[in-house]
């Protein structure tokens, strides 16, 4: 059995992650999914919460929005619609988003998207999740 196994998050921005991992909890639509090396081949869908790897014995946290993830050959590579690795997250940037997303959902205003103002809210709370040690 391998002792680990490749993983590669990408955005269509940037590769946000690209090394050798012992195991990942990433965010399924239908709850979360870990992977070993070895693990069956699978495609799911991914929705927006904190995908965790370990690595050495040390968990790194990113935060993502949305996307697939693909398991394959001791290979699992996430393509997500944003990734952003928990150390590189600004936090009060974060904050100020989710603020600016509660404002508009409290508004009730015809002209505010509220579909688009949750998931900016559901995102900047994830953010901030993902952070938190």
């Amino acid at each position: 059995m391998a002792k680990t196994q490749r993983l590669d998050i990408v955005t269509p921005e940037k590769v946000v992650f690209s090394e050798e991992v012992d195991y990942v909890v990433a965010p399924g639509s239908e709850g979360e999914l870990g992977f070993l090396p070895e693990h069956t081949p699978l495609v799911s869908a991914l929705k927006t919460g904190v995908l965790r790897l370990t690595q050495d014995g040390k968990t790194i946290k990113v935060a993502i929005s949305g996307g697939f993830v693909e398991v394959k050959n001791s290979r699992v590579v996430v393509l997500a619609d944003t990734a952003e690795r928990a150390d590189q997250i600004d936090v009060a940037r974060a904050e100020e988003a989710k603020r600016r997303a509660e404002q508009r959902l409290a508004q009730k205003s015809e002209n505010i998207d509220i579909a688009r103002a949750e998931a900016a809210l559901k995102r900047a709370i994830n953010r901030i999740s993902a952070a938190q040690k």
